[in-house]
């Protein structure tokens, strides 16, 4: 498989600070239409509350952006974590507002005992740390993370998550998400296509991969994401492969959160030719044709 060649940047995967990302809605746009990026999604954890101040900003600045509606959806799937992105849906639909907001309830949830199993650890205060961190945003574990670096606990999110936030370590808390046909369901009610993140970053074996891309299929799934910024030799092929044998469409995303030297908005964004795009089985989301 090689290089779909086009002139037009999608970037269909995008965090700002209404969840875990650094960037406010506005600077993030902008950060993408320096970057060459045509078709923008802001794709962050369980909210969109920052599509409204993107839609403001590209307007404001008259900026050669299009937005596509988004939000990444935790999910439960076997046991693992597995997040579902929404595309092009409404945001005000109540099948996606009521999710939405179950899910909020169970951030805040977990947050709690996040922050009660490090204050036996000997960490006071870390709701409120991460609260500051995560200002007006969605709390989530990288806020956390944020505060125990800032209070001297480590040195990067890395060694955050391997001492203190991962599976067995002190800090860790099973989520409690929705089940994946739920996430589907609630983003097909909406007007809008589901889509598998990252799906090489579950360490899933072979084997277990395809089950969980089986199972999406099976429930109604329709694109998972192939291309991203940094991937492994033969990933991005691998993943093309598995979208053509499971019938999904294929998308791609930087899965930008900050400014960094291997993930940037718009890098190395391309599909393998033989795949079917998302926005060419989903024209909603394709740019639009200028005259």
């Amino acid at each position: 498989m090689t290089e779909t060649v086009r002139a037009i940047i999608y970037d269909l995967h995008s965090h700002t600070q209404a969840s875990d990302g650094v960037l406010s809605a506005r600077d993030l746009v902008l950060r993408a239409c320096e970057r060459g990026v045509k078709v923008l999604a802001i794709t962050d954890h369980d909210t969109t509350a920052a599509i409204e101040d993107a839609q403001t900003a590209i307007r404001e600045e008259n900026l050669d952006l299009t937005l596509v509606t988004g939000v990444e959806i935790s999910t439960l799937w076997e046991n693992h974590e597995i997040h579902i992105v929404g595309l092009g849906f409404d945001p005000h639909h109540p099948a996606m507002v009521e999710l939405l907001q179950q899910q909020y309830q169970r951030r805040e949830h977990r947050a709690a005992m996040i922050a009660e199993r490090l204050a036996k650890a000997g960490i006071a205060d870390a709701l409120n740390g991460a609260r500051q961190e995560a200002g007006a945003g969605q709390i989530t574990r990288a806020h956390f993370a944020r505060y125990l670096i800032q209070q001297g606990k480590a040195e990067t999110m890395a060694q955050v998550f391997k001492n203190y936030l991962a599976r067995g370590k002190t800090g860790y808390v099973p989520a409690q998400w929705c089940a994946l046909p739920t996430a589907v369901e609630a983003i097909h009610q909406a007007g809008g296509v589901a889509v598998v993140a990252h799906p090489a970053r579950y360490q899933l074996s072979t084997k277990w991969l395809k089950r969980l891309l089986a199972y999406f299929a099976e429930v109604g799934g329709d694109a998972m994401e192939v291309a991203q910024c940094q991937q492994a030799p033969n990933e991005r092929q691998q993943l093309a492969k598995y979208a053509l044998d499971y019938g999904l469409s294929a998308s791609l995303g930087s899965d930008f959160h900050q400014p960094c030297a291997w993930i940037e908005l718009g890098r190395k964004l391309w599909l393998p030719k033989d795949v079917v795009p998302i926005w060419e089985k989903f024209p909603a989301l394709a740019a639009p044709t200028r005259g």
